[in-house]
């Protein structure tokens, strides 16, 4: 992969503002963010103009979402001192960016995108015959692209449109990477690399050309990311000239698939708020309690001295994530035998899900109380992320030839 060193690779990831998070979120993203955060130099994106692309004809939900949302990534445990939290339209290079992007973007790569039809399907209430749902993963690919993000967390449904953004960045390097005396500058950055090292990443290219060698096209790459005394944009050069190619002005991201979320619904669906089937990441206690209640269990235990199989029962998939081993034996053998009823089997998930989500009303006291401190965070997390998004759009501008200098 043509990219920035390792160590300036950045994640970037986004959620539609749309109500209130459920333990769905958490257990299938949030987590991960948490984690990533102390490993990679994130962006937490909540991306309302993708949010416009289904819900045009009525954002009244949108801003109350979102300071909804951001309080939950932050009780959660998404940290501002570790992350750049930021709503994706007030960095408005995004659309800059999507706007030249779509000059240089075949039509039917968007037509072409799984998720455009299935959508339509799911949606049929709404008239999506829009550009804005046309063009809702070149704006992804825009979000991914202006942070030269390396990694991007995503589920296996949005891989594709993860190559969507590798096609464009390698297209769109191809056409404009041709910098006014590109190898004549890669040469000089070359000597800067040191005469060993120098000497050494000329016979990696050679033998990478001429031989196809991937070894040496790895081993190539290892060198300039290890390389810490020359610039960004001589590495950038260095990384195209390695492979025949121009400047690397936008690198190609890598899908990071994220974990498959096991968290279900209460009635064993996914848990969606289209399904009704969601317990929200800051519920009442009481709340909760009811809701775990009251879930369908295995149909085959109609009396309470009928066994039952727990693997078809909606609520030992919620054992087995909050339930350490010995509870899950205790669950299984009671349900099994009959030994214990529905009620008291619910007992210890009620118990854990409550606990944990004391946690996040605690860690979300704070922000409910003063939501300018949540708008704080926002504005600097903003801010930061138009910074790089300016830094981006110069190299953009320059390449296409609208700097105007």
């Amino acid at each position: 992969m043509s990219s920035v060193a390792i160590q300036h690779q950045r994640i970037l990831s986004g959620m539609r503002p749309s109500g209130k998070l459920h333990l769905g979120h958490y257990h299938g993203v949030l987590k991960n963010w948490v984690q990533l955060q102390h490993e990679y130099e994130c962006f937490f994106c909540a991306v309302d103009w993708h949010a416009l692309t289904t819900h045009y004809d009525d954002p009244s939900i949108i801003e109350p979402s979102i300071w909804d949302m951001v309080i939950d990534w932050l009780a959660a445990g998404v940290n501002p001192g570790n992350s750049t939290i930021f709503i994706q339209s007030k960095v408005p290079e995004h659309a800059e960016l999507h706007l030249l992007l779509s000059m240089i973007t075949p039509l039917g790569w968007l037509e072409r995108q799984p998720t455009y039809k299935e959508q339509q399907e799911k949606l049929k209430e709404k008239d999506l015959s829009t550009y804005g749902f046309l063009g809702y993963p070149l704006l992804q690919a825009a979000d991914i692209l202006i942070y030269k993000s390396g990694q991007v967390p995503v589920g296996a449904d949005q891989v594709p449109h993860i190559e969507l953004a590798r096609e464009i960045a390698r297209r769109f390097n191809h056409l404009y990477g041709k910098e006014p005396g590109f190898e004549e500058k890669a040469e000089v950055a070359i000597k800067k690399l040191g005469k060993k090292n120098g000497k050494l990443y000329s016979s990696l290219r050679k033998r990478y050309q001429e031989e196809g060698d991937d070894e040496a096209l790895a081993t190539a790459r290892a060198l300039l990311e290890g390389h810490a005394s020359i610039s960004l944009g001589d590495k950038e050069r260095l990384y195209g000239y390695l492979e025949g190619g121009g400047k690397v002005i936008l690198p190609e991201p890598q899908a990071m698939l994220t974990p498959v979320s096991k968290m279900p619904g209460l009635d064993g669906q996914k848990m969606s708020k289209s399904y009704g089937n969601t317990i929200t990441l800051r519920e009442e206690p009481e709340s909760v309690e009811k809701k775990i209640r009251t879930m369908p269990t295995d149909p085959a235990r109609v009396r309470r001295n009928d066994p039952g199989n727990p693997d078809n029962c909606p609520v030992w998939e919620f054992h087995k994530i909050y339930s350490n081993e010995e509870v899950q034996s205790w669950a299984r053998e009671g349900c099994t035998t009959a030994g214990i009823g529905c009620i008291e089997c619910k007992q210890p998930v009620i118990d854990c899900v409550i606990k944990e989500q004391k946690v996040f009303r605690d860690n979300a006291q704070e922000y409910v109380e003063n939501p300018e401190l949540v708008r704080n965070i926002v504005n600097e997390g903003s801010e930061h992320a138009r910074d790089v998004a300016r830094e981006t759009m110069d190299d953009v501008r320059q390449a296409m030839g609208l700097s105007y200098r």
